[in-house]
């Protein structure tokens, strides 16, 4: 019809409802960084040891590597927990801090599993098993992945703070 405009049918605007808040940070939940500190790791060296073949991986994968990548994630993220938004940690650079704390931890888990490695053999039981010597490189790694990881989440999810302008 002529002189009549078309309405078009309105909705309500609700995507300010449902829009994450820019300002939200993620939480820091423990137990979900140590549950994810164990399975990834687990899970993909136990598919490298599947893909290679090495069954000494597969046991290695839910034993030495995702175990330590929990413990560490459990002991860093405790400490973490413990420390206030104005620490040390808490400010400066996060790939720094992470990088800090994951290299802290690498090389406290190298000194344990050099010494492990030496000490373990001596023991009857495991004088001809290959599990000892593995300890010199699953050790540092996990835990300069799980400190790594577990700090650059914790320090994410700290509130920003305002500078002064």
């Amino acid at each position: 019809m002529p002189g009549r405009t078309q309405q078009r049918p309105t909705t309500p605007d609700t995507s300010a409802d449902t829009a994450p808040d820019p300002a939200a940070r993620p939480r820091f939940v423990l137990w979900r960084e140590v549950l994810i500190a164990y399975a990834a790791p687990a899970v993909m060296a136990t598919a490298g040891g599947i893909a290679t073949g090495q069954s000494e991986l597969r046991i290695a994968a839910l034993t030495t590597i995702a175990g330590t990548s929990a413990l560490v994630a459990t002991l860093v993220g405790l400490r973490h927990r413990r420390r206030s938004a104005d620490s040390w940690a808490a400010r400066g650079p996060i790939p720094l801090r992470a990088l800090a704390f994951g290299l802290g931890c690498a090389v406290l888990a190298l000194a344990v599993g050099l010494a492990a490695a030496e000490l373990l053999p001596r023991i009857p039981a495991l004088a001809d098993s290959p599990w000892p010597g593995r300890l010199r490189i699953d050790l540092p790694l996990s835990a300069a992945i799980a400190a790594t990881m577990t700090t650059w989440r914790w320090r994410v999810s700290l509130p920003r703070r305002r500078r002064a302008h």
